[in-house]
């Protein structure tokens, strides 16, 4: 396809010659999804027909899609985690992949924080080094193209190698050739310095980026972090730490507590006394109310590029409130394991995002979500190719990479929504299984966050809000119930929630819940009140800064939904400041559960 030819292609005008190659690019994959997939399947069984794995499975050197799916099953991280571990113990043989594992990638983690490590070969970062470079071309063609960036965002460690430890896919990326010696873009110019993002100390590092985003506050065009979460945690060190930045820019000096050699030395070149910016800052922080900080601080701010999707959803409300109601830009779906595509559309609401499955990044397939089944119970059989899924259906994410992982179920839940060319675009719905479990109750991560978002309606007229929350099933009590950890922000602190609203808040909580539960609750008396247990202010950076002690990634971090891990259930209790228990039993009825049940 001649690159004139896509100023008429849905991704609308490039905005120049490098941009209409890319444009052209994820047009030519996106109209022959299905034979760009034949071709990554081949080429990955091709390369790895040597390996212990794939011989094992008795392929004999075919690169078919029927023989592939006659004879590998899908599988699990707990099934392949013996051979991971070989590899992590130094056996260089070809286990998963014939290419030498260049280092070990952790999972963000599973809902119980536990991490994964993804074995990676060296050529899947140009591979997600191209994923990138679509960015901001897709940003370009709806107007977006953005100067300076404050990137918020730390790698955490300087490990690098598979043998020394675990990095993780960001942090391999900050540290790659391919972020270092980047060409110059001035429509693209981070903020923050490469010696800051590449400080191994996440203070340090942190307070750098927001120095130097401050200094150039009247450039900052949008300001990032990979997760909600991060991006929430940013704000809150400039809360606790803007004394220190404005007496820095003040006088132009730096902290003391900032002794990493590369940043100091970069520091040294580009600090300067600003006594009138130092006030300016000053005089916005030291207002007891937050309110779009972000603007009041960064005026010329268009948009957060932030993921706010799955998980990240319930931090809307409180981005909303410190950036006074900015769009949010959700550009990429990625995973340690693979970058599995883009957001076309990244200006539209959080709620209408969908991701386009570039067919380029592996080979994918996907297993029909049925909520009801037993995990085993979908045969391999039943796994849909990329091009077929069916518009309105939602499946579970199944995918083979050129690093050697074959059939493995990723574990997010995903909802075909439509289609570019003929490459499906997905909605991100939820991690699979992340539930809590009294009895036969099951609770999910996404039911779980509704009824938080239903209940929290009842704090609106406090001025308050749930900033964060976890959850656990407690069944040390008889019977056992449902604990959740609620973490508040409180605008008007001279008309907080009384208990009695806090305790309706359990209640509208488990009438949100599904019948099950409630019927555990009510006519099986399985299951005990919900407990609400108000944390002090803070506690989940506390929770956080723990899971970072323990080797989790800051730029992955995200606050686990349902915790059972005793250190971490230690925290959580010792900051508790209220308790608060459902008055009543949720509404159910014999009637409404057969319905239920019929359907």
């Amino acid at each position: 396809m001649a690159v004139d030819s896509i100023l008429s292609s849905p991704l609308g005008p490039p905005a120049c010659e490098k941009d209409a190659k890319a444009l052209q690019f994820i047009e030519e994959m996106t109209r022959n999804a299905d034979s760009v997939q034949e071709n990554v399947l081949a080429q990955i069984l091709t390369r790895n027909a040597q390996t212990e794995y794939l011989k094992g499975l008795n392929l004999n050197g075919a690169t078919d899609r029927e023989t592939f799916k006659s004879k590998v099953p899908m599988v699990t991280y707990e099934d392949l985690q013996p051979l991971i571990q070989r590899i992590a113990n130094g056996d260089r043989s070809p286990i998963l992949s014939a290419h030498p594992v260049s280092e070990f990638l952790t999972s963000s983690g599973t809902s119980a924080g536990e991490r994964k490590l993804m074995p990676t070969i060296k050529e899947e970062l140009d591979r997600r080094q191209l994923l990138y470079s679509l960015l901001m071309p897709i940003r370009e063609r709806i107007g977006q193209r953005q100067r300076p960036l404050l990137l918020v965002h730390q790698i955490g460690n300087r490990n690098s190698g598979w043998a020394p430890g675990p990095t993780r896919s960001l942090t391999s990326y900050y540290k790659s050739d391919h972020f270092k010696t980047r060409p110059f873009d001035p429509y693209n110019v981070y903020t923050s310095p490469n010696e800051a993002i590449l400080c191994p100390d996440s203070f340090q590092s942190m307070y750098t980026q927001m120095l130097c985003g401050l200094y150039e506050r009247q450039q900052v065009l949008r300001v990032g972090a990979v997760f909600a979460s991060g991006l929430l945690r940013a704000i809150r060190f400039l809360q606790l730490n803007w004394q220190h930045l404005t007496e820095d820019i003040r006088t132009g000096s730096l902290n003391p507590k900032v002794t990493d050699p590369p940043i100091r030395e970069y520091m040294t070149r580009s600090i300067r006394p600003d006594p009138e910016l130092a006030d300016c800052i000053t005089k916005e922080c030291s207002k007891e109310n937050w309110e779009g900080i972000i603007t009041r601080i960064w005026p010329n701010t268009k948009y957060l590029d932030v993921i706010v999707t799955g998980a990240m959803a319930q931090y809307i409300p409180t981005l909303d409130y410190y950036s006074g109601g900015l769009p949010k830009a959700c550009t990429m779906y990625a995973s340690s394991e693979c970058y599995f595509g883009l957001n076309l559309n990244p200006m539209c609401k959080p709620s209408e995002v969908c991701y386009t499955i570039m067919p380029n990044m592996a080979y994918f397939e996907f297993l029909p979500h049925e909520p009801n089944n037993s995990p085993g119970s979908t045969p391999p059989s039943q796994l849909v190719d990329l091009a077929d899924v069916e518009i309105g259906k939602e499946y579970e994410l199944v995918i083979t990479t050129y690093a050697g992982l074959c059939r493995y179920r990723v574990g997010d839940i995903l909802r075909v929504t439509g289609f570019h060319n003929s490459a499906p675009q997905f909605q991100f719905v939820r991690r699979k299984n992340v539930l809590l479990s009294i009895d036969s109750d099951k609770t999910d991560e996404a039911e779980l966050q509704t009824a938080v978002e239903n209940a929290s309606k009842l704090l609106r007229e406090f001025n308050t809000s749930v900033v964060e929350y976890t959850s656990y099933a407690d069944t040390k009590t008889i019977p056992g119930h449902y604990v959740i950890y609620w973490e508040l922000l409180s605008k008007d602190s001279g008309n907080s929630p009384s208990k009695h609203v806090l305790d309706r808040c359990c209640l509208a909580m488990e009438e949100s819940l599904n019948s099950v539960y409630r019927q555990c609750r009510v006519a099986d008396n399985s299951i005990g009140p919900l407990e609400i247990r108000v944390v002090r202010n803070g506690t989940f950076e506390e929770l956080m800064d723990y899971a970072i002690s323990r080797g989790a990634s800051i730029n992955q971090y995200k606050v686990p939904r349902c915790v059972s891990f005793t250190p971490i259930m230690e925290l959580l209790d010792s900051r508790v400041v209220s308790a608060h228990f459902s008055p009543s039993l949720p509404h159910w009825t014999p009637e409404r559960s057969m319905k239920k049940r019929i359907k």
